[in-house]
């Protein structure tokens, strides 16, 4: 779940992909959206720079770009797509070693007493 070197890196660049459509997107629709909506999004966001609750950041990234899609009417379907598959398979793979849940929930070295 928290793979290091290369492929922890590719989830570096992966979670940093989903975070800058979702900013971007926000950014696009800021007059349609309120307020709040531009917050999560950037919470959002933050979360997944840092790889704090990936798999949970990710899924609501999913649907914040669903509601973005269904009341404002965004680029088209194919973005959409790609980035839901994006947002997917970050959900699926985790957050990898160089993030915050790595830190917290990563492998640790469990001692135990002699019997």
């Amino acid at each position: 779940m928290f793979p290091p070197g290369l492929p922890g890196i590719g989830l570096i660049f992966l979670r940093a992909s989903v975070a800058i459509a979702l900013l971007l997107e926000a950014f696009a629709y800021r007059h349609g959206l309120s307020g709040w909506s531009q917050s999560i999004a950037l919470v959002i966001s933050m979360a997944l720079f840092a790889g704090f609750l990936t798999p949970v950041a990710a899924v609501i990234s999913i649907v914040f770009h669903a509601l973005i899609f269904s009341t404002l009417g965004s680029g088209g379907a194919g973005v959409l797509s790609l980035t839901a598959f994006d947002s997917l398979a970050l959900a699926l793979l985790g957050p990898g070693a160089y993030s915050f849940d790595s830190y917290r929930f990563g492998r640790r070295m469990v001692v135990l007493p002699p019997p």
